[in-house]
């Protein structure tokens, strides 16, 4: 996939193997440490031998669920970055609908991204949530280029840019394909909300 062609706006209906597409529906359906191996394996098509064949463990396989999950969304959202000019007020729009688009189709994995770090190892909860802030820092780095040049009128950069991460994960929990609004008509109204948070004044 070229960096910066558009593509990052496009969403296949699979894209995870077989083993974590299965994690993932079952950890969003019954939690993480509701969820047997025997139920993974059964939902993967693999017998519990197969499953550890690919995996050691269900935490390996939390694991390697929430970093293909967060590493997709930062090669879409440095891929948006690409697709625009070097104006905060683009890379943030395009950094905004991205991240938009991604809780809008990727509900599933956005919830057990989120609910489920709690459930990680040490070692493992600190890998995922490098992963996370290095997600947060694309964000606070355009906020702040953009207050820092009068782009943005924000006394508070860093917290403006948290209010907007949260405005568009909070997307996830509520967005339904056949409600009233549709995904462009949402990244519209939603680049309104966060550009109304990046211009606020003390």
């Amino acid at each position: 996939m070229a960096a910066g062609d558009g593509t990052w706006r496009e969403y296949d209906a699979v894209e995870l193997p077989r083993v974590l597409q299965g994690a993932l529906e079952a950890f969003a359906e019954q939690g993480y440490h509701g969820a047997s191996i025997r139920e993974l394996a059964a939902r993967a098509g693999l017998s519990v031998p197969g499953l550890y064949h690919h995996h050691a463990s269900k935490q390996d396989i939390l694991r390697a669920l929430l970093d293909a999950v967060l590493t997709d969304l930062l090669r879409r959202c440095t891929d948006a970055l690409a697709s625009t000019g070097d104006h905060p007020a683009e890379r943030f729009d395009a950094l905004v609908e991205c991240l938009l688009r991604f809780h809008m189709f990727r509900t599933e994995h956005a919830f057990v991204a989120t609910s489920e770090l709690r459930s990680l190892t040490p070692a493992n909860r600190e890998h995922v949530v490098g992963l996370r802030d290095a997600l947060q820092h694309l964000l606070d780095d355009v906020v702040e280029e953009g207050a820092a040049d009068g782009t943005f009128t924000t006394p508070y950069p860093k917290a403006a840019s948290r209010g907007v991460a949260t405005l568009c994960l909070g997307v996830a929990s509520w967005y339904r394909p056949d409600g009233p609004l549709s995904p462009d008509e949402l990244v519209r109204r939603h680049l309104t909300l966060a550009r109304g948070i990046v211009n606020g004044r003390d």
